[in-house]
This record gives structure tokens, C-alpha cells and sequence, in this order.
């Protein structure tokens, strides 16, 4: 049984920011988004890399379903998806991070640099409106 900070999220032992949930994966703000709005999308069972992951296509149709949720719910012109695998992975859990992006909002090559919600309110917002715009199952 793995204890990452991303385990303990998708636990419950650990507060989060969650956009959704459901047995293939968890969604949650990011706590240091490059962006407000910026979702991580985690794997509910622990893997450390893609290479780990066994069944790729349902953990990617919820990425996708995420992006597209990022773009409608917080009004922004793409997203930015991307994932590292050890090196850079500051959880040793597989995320992908999905972030807004609008045409000339200063973000550069793999800079990240990084912001931070100026109140629960204020994450609570961008969490529900991404939630808000993502598929009825």
C-alpha cells in the first residue's frame, strides 16, 4: 500500500480541491497551478509511470474529458496537457496536469512558473466550474 501525497488524496486522508472522481481516476486542483484552474488527473490505483499503468484508455478518456471541462468551464482558448515520468515527478504517482491556457498569458517552453488561489473560495470556484462543465456520467 503505497502512502504518496496522491494516495492519500484519493483516500480521503488529505484535503483536496476535487473536480472528479470515479473508479478510474481522481481530478484535483493543483495546490501550485501554473494557472488557476489547473486540474492534476491521477490514477486511482497507485502506478508510478505510463509505462505502469495497465489499462491506458479509460485513465486517458478522463484527461480528455478534463481538458475539454478546463476549456468550457473557465472560458479558456486550450490547455496545456502534460505529464512527466521519475524525472521531474515531484509525486512518485502518475498525474497528468491539464491547464488552462489563453493566447499570450506569458506561459514559455517548459518554464512552469507557478501562482497560488488567493483563498478556499477562490479554488472552490475554479474546481466548480471545471466540475460543472465535464459530462453527466
Amino acid at each position: 500500500m503505497s502512502t504518496d501525497l496522491f494516495c492519500e488524496i484519493i483516500a480521503g486522508a488529505r484535503p483536496a480541491y476535487v473536480v472528479s472522481s470515479d473508479e478510474v481516476a481522481v481530478s484535483f486542483l493543483d495546490t501550485r497551478p501554473v494557472f488557476k484552474g489547473h486540474v492534476l488527473v491521477v490514477p486511482r490505483a497507485h502506478v508510478e509511470t505510463l509505462a505502469d499503468l495497465a489499462d491506458v484508455g479509460p485513465f486517458f478518456a478522463r484527461v480528455q474529458a478534463v481538458a475539454r471541462a478546463v476549456e468550457d468551464g473557465l472560458e479558456a482558448a486550450g490547455t496545456f496537457v502534460a505529464m512527466n515520468n521519475r524525472i521531474s515527478q515531484s509525486v512518485p504517482h502518475l498525474h497528468v496536469h491539464v491547464v488552462p491556457r489563453n493566447r499570450k498569458d506569458g506561459l514559455r517552453g517548459f518554464f512552469w512558473p507557478r501562482t497560488t488561489y488567493e483563498s478556499a473560495q477562490e479554488a472552490e470556484s475554479y474546481a466548480a466550474a471545471v466540475a460543472k462543465a465535464l459530462p453527466a456520467e
